[in-house]
């Protein structure tokens, strides 16, 4: 085998080998997308009971964590998780609270209001959002 030949049979195996290495999430599998450093939209709206699903589509690692002072007075509190409050999200992280490439995290929001959001590890970089609860 000359040496062409054998390159591009390598390049070849290495394309299929690559071609499994993303997700098997799909754009219909999540409401808000988890991008590098972004959630994608940054604010979605909603009706009161209605259930809103993050997903990771990407290879990092996120959260999705309320910031406890920022939701509606009568909301309960909620982070991927299912951790009790905004400092314990913060502590527990990443033990707690991960969303891993491929992974999908779900809140059904039963109070109207804005509900604002962040990831802990990418929060510094700007990674925060808002779902606007209606009536």
């Amino acid at each position: 085998m000359d040496r062409r030949t054998f390159l591009a049979a390598l390049g070849t195996g290495a394309t299929a080998a690559l071609a499994g290495c993303g997700t098997s999430l799909a754009d219909s599998d999540y409401d808000v997308e988890m991008t590098a450093n972004r959630f994608r939209p940054a604010e979605i709206t909603v009706s009161v009971g209605e259930t809103v699903t993050w997903g990771n589509p990407g290879s990092r690692g996120h959260s999705v964590t309320a910031y406890g002072g920022q939701i509606p007075e009568d909301a309960d509190y909620w982070a991927s998780g299912g951790l009790g409050s905004e400092s314990d999200a913060r502590a527990r992280y990443p033990q707690e609270g991960h969303v891993a490439s491929g992974e999908t995290y779900s809140h059904t929001f039963e109070v109207a209001g804005d509900h604002e959001y962040f990831c802990i590890p990418h929060e510094r970089g700007g990674m925060v959002g808002t779902v606007v609860v209606e009536e």
